[in-house]
């Protein structure tokens, strides 16, 4: 499934006729980077060095919102605002033309991803189901993992005809089926601990059960044979196999319901976290350094959860440079670049000054600016 609209380029052309970005000095391997500069052409000049290399991407670019963003809040001016010199960046790429500016960049981050490298892309709930499409030609529908809801704010009382919007939209995607997962796990609170494991034994231990067959019938192998002489109910399979559950039966973990089924025991007290899911509460700062910011404690999440340590982390709209600051604080290689010299300007203050000589390493940098 494709999308088609004017003046869409062949992937090809893109990446054999962008212009490389000219820089005062090098880029040289390894290093963590600031880029001031167009990101497409930068993006080229990257791939000399960094093709295939770079395990994590997380960008948050506009959103085509056709509006201006000024530094130092979140409040969006009026295109006849004459205060130039506070504007952090203006959003006025709208409909094709903002569909081909982030398929050109995608094209080019796809290139820079290494095979076990995955690619987050933050955007609003009015143009992201288009970005999805153009994601599932660049990266391959099969490498589509999540669309996470990320909670952006408290409930509004909107006056037009439709549901309050209280959430904008991450779309994860990865480069191969084999890519790095740290699982993210969060804390249950005692409410969830209370719910989920709502028995007690005889000891005062909090508990719940599971059924110890799943769906699906299977004639080859151990978890379709009887055990203790019953089969699997029909159309299902036993979850281990005879021995493993013998085991289970011997370590007290199966009760058995009045019915005589089996079922497999789980106690609170050994499972005090659990899977993160796809609707994320990170809402947004009440004041920003720069307009559109991201929380620190998203971000943490992310990079820890798909990259390791010396992993390389890229973002190409870095803003203010969140991703960077914990990219460094969490021992990964950084790359950001950004064409706003507010932008630049912030971020590069925030790498000033590491507050312990742990950081000291990760926070030093190469700063390139496009001629």
């Amino acid at each position: 499934m494709f999308l088609q609209y004017k003046n869409k380029k062949e992937a090809e052309s893109i990446l054999n006729l962008t212009d490389k970005a000219l820089f005062a000095g090098n880029i040289i391997f390894n290093e963590n980077l600031i880029i001031k500069g167009d990101n497409l052409p930068c993006l080229k000049s990257l791939l000399d060095v960094y093709a295939r290399k770079i395990d994590l991407v997380y960008i948050d670019p506009p959103f085509s919102t056709n509006n201006i963003f000024r530094a130092g809040n979140d409040r969006v001016s009026t295109i006849s605002s004459n205060k130039k010199h506070d504007i952090a960046y203006t959003d006025k790429l709208k409909e094709d033309e903002f569909l081909e500016f982030i398929r050109e960049r995608l094209i080019f981050l796809r290139e820079l991803l290494s095979d076990k490298g995955s690619i987050y892309l933050h955007i609003d709930y009015k143009t992201g189901h288009y970005i999805k499409i153009i994601m599932d030609e660049v990266f391959g529908r099969k490498n589509f993992r999540n669309d996470i809801s990320r909670i952006k704010c408290n409930p509004k009382n909107f006056r037009r005809k439709a549901y309050g919007n209280i959430k904008d939209m991450i779309l994860f995607y990865t480069k191969t089926s084999d890519y790095v997962w740290n699982e993210p796990l969060t804390s249950l609170s005692k409410e969830q601990m209370n719910k989920l494991f709502n028995k007690t034994d005889t000891n005062g231990r909090k508990y719940t059960t599971n059924p110890l067959h799943a769906p699906g019938e299977t004639t080859n192998g151990k978890s379709g044979q009887a055990w203790k002489g019953m089969p699997p109910p029909e159309g299902r399979h036993w979850r281990h196999a005879p021995e493993v559950l013998d085991q289970l039966e011997t370590d007290g973990l199966i009760q058995w319901s009045k019915n005589g089924v089996p079922r497999k025991i789980i106690f609170a007290d050994d499972y005090g976290q659990a899977r993160l899911q796809d609707v994320w509460e990170f809402k947004d700062s009440q004041k920003p350094a720069y307009p559109t910011e991201k929380k620190i404690d998203m971000l943490k999440t992310i990079i820890k959860t798909s990259s390791d340590e010396n992993s390389f982390v890229l973002d190409c709209f870095c803003g203010s440079g969140n991703t960077l600051l914990v990219a460094a604080e969490l021992d990964r290689k950084w790359i950001g670049i950004d064409n706003s010299d507010i932008a630049i300007t912030i971020c590069r203050k925030r790498f000033e000054k590491p507050d312990t000589e742990m950081f000291q390493n990760n926070y030093k940098y190469s700063f390139l600016q496009q001629k």
